[in-house]
């Protein structure tokens, strides 16, 4: 498929855009660049290769929702400068 400079002008008119007329002849010789890159794509054998939905191809695992450990402030404050009973302490910042 070829375009000419009519198509141009009406492809550039449809997406609402304004092309310059001096700036035709250049548009022409790209989008005929692009669609010939796409004809090549009808070359590659696609032939057993089912289309994707998504470019993983699969969904994401799932695991049961269960609370495995609990209460455990005295392990996670145990690192902590200087705890508040069983909260973190952070010096004040606005006087």
């Amino acid at each position: 498929m070829s375009l000419d400079k009519a198509t141009v002008q009406n492809i550039a008119h449809l997406a609402r855009i304004r092309v310059e007329d001096e700036r035709l002849d250049a548009m022409v010789g790209e989008l005929n660049a692009i669609l010939g890159w796409v004809e090549q794509l009808s070359e590659v054998d696609t032939d057993g290769v089912p289309p994707l939905a998504s470019v993983t191809g699969h969904g994401l695992p799932m695991r049961a929702d269960e609370v495995t450990e609990g209460d455990l402030s005295e392990k996670v404050l145990a690192n902590a400068p200087d705890p508040a009973g069983q909260f973190y302490s952070v010096p004040k910042v606005i006087d």
